[in-house]
């Protein structure tokens, strides 16, 4: 969120965790989001709310059941550290590029507050024994169990036996970076500073692991990532639809949603089209070049509407799917937006399957629902 959704949510809240993670809230709206006072105050906030008992800390090192529930679907991931040298050899693995200029903020931010103030999230296929554990330690009364303002019920319990979580971890040999790359690249750098200027290193020491919730991948819901486009790229409606036919089979629908993969919604002139790609025309073998993402760009946008690097083009934007195929017709009929693309969501299957082949997917591929609770949990690297 930018800084005035972030000021507008915390007004008048004096605990909200805002003031830990967006403190540039409790500055002026000139200062630079980089300034070194929106870091020295990040740090202020987060001494106060431990000396003021908001953060209460744990006498000993506890694992956690964290549950989210939005609209009616229950997801339910396992709350502890992770090591930064899994990070680097690949143990826990990657399907996006970070930009050097937030893990620069990020780690910066980490170092200030000497701690990790929020966890990333990391899935990891569907275990039996692990499954068994989480439904014996949701059995209980939980610590906590509230409703947020945006309807998703929040609820934690502290595992009875951790080791048991330890040793069910240990037998799974991979780990995912679903949410948080960014997190993660910059508690690994912190990390890794923080041992470079400690002539004492042994190795011990809390800034060698990371906060992470890990969820099995059978509870995990990816929602899509959509695209809108400014311009036409100079076609009028009816070249643009010839052209399209060109690359699959187009047809008008009703129904914005793509039904599979390989197809796409597609709405302009206030008109849903579905636009579905030859089944065999779809590289399954490359898992990369197989996903929906990737098969738009290659055969719509750069082809047709004249899309160069989606990274950088300022003619693209992209709608996460929790904002709904109508954010994408409001665009689409305001003006500010000429054509739509609704996307099929990406699977886990196919995540993993990126993430094994050590590639990156597309940008804004992959949106998760709902997201981490900021300020349930913290890690401080002493």
């Amino acid at each position: 969120m930018n800084r005035e959704e972030a000021a507008r949510l915390a007004e008048g809240n004096p605990v909200s965790f805002l003031h830990v993670g967006r403190s540039d809230i409790d500055l002026p709206p000139e200062i630079d989001p980089h300034d070194d006072r929106v870091y020295t105050t990040a740090r202020a906030n987060l001494d106060r709310f431990r000396r003021d008992g908001t953060l209460v800390r744990e006498a000993e090192p506890a694992i956690y059941l964290y549950e989210q529930v939005m609209e009616g679907r229950s997801q339910i991931g396992v709350v502890g550290c992770v090591h930064i040298d899994d990070y680097e050899k690949n143990v826990i693995r990657k399907h996006e590029k970070t930009r050097k200029d937030k893990e620069d903020d990020r780690t910066r931010h980490i170092l200030s507050l000497n701690a990790q103030a929020e966890p990333v999230l990391l899935t990891v296929r569907d275990d039996a024994a692990l499954a068994r554990l989480i439904a014996e330690g949701t059995g209980a009364e939980p610590l906590y169990d509230f409703t947020a303002s945006d309807g998703v019920r929040h609820r934690v319990w502290r595992a009875a036996t951790p080791a048991e979580f330890v040793a069910a971890f240990r037998a799974i040999p991979t780990a995912y970076v679903a949410d948080g790359h960014h997190r993660c690249a910059s508690a690994w750098r912190a990390g890794i500073e923080r041992r470079e200027t400690n002539p004492g290193h042994t190795g011990d020491e809390e800034y060698n692991w990371f906060l992470a919730v890990m969820f099995p991948a059978g509870g995990l819901r990816i929602m899509p990532y959509h695209r809108v486009v400014k311009d036409l790229n100079g076609q009028t409606l009816a070249q643009l639809l010839e052209r399209l036919g060109q690359a699959g089979r187009v047809t008008p629908t009703a129904d914005p949603n793509a039904p599979r993969p390989g197809s796409f919604g597609i709405y302009l002139d206030r008109q849903w089209y579905l636009l579905e790609l030859d089944p065999a025309s779809i590289p399954s073998d490359d898992p990369v070049r197989a996903l929906d993402a990737a098969l738009l760009e290659e055969r719509v946008l750069g082809p047709i509407l004249g899309i160069g690097d989606i990274r950088t083009d300022k003619r693209i934007d992209f709608v996460g799917g929790i904002r709904g195929t109508a954010e994408l017709e409001r665009r689409v009929d305001s003006g500010e937006m000429a054509i739509a693309f609704a996307l099929y969501p990406v699977t886990l299957g196919q995540l993993m399957a990126v993430s094994d082949a050590g590639a990156i997917m597309p940008p804004k591929t992959t949106w998760f629902e709902p997201k981490l609770r900021s300020g349930l949990f913290v890690h401080t690297l002493d």
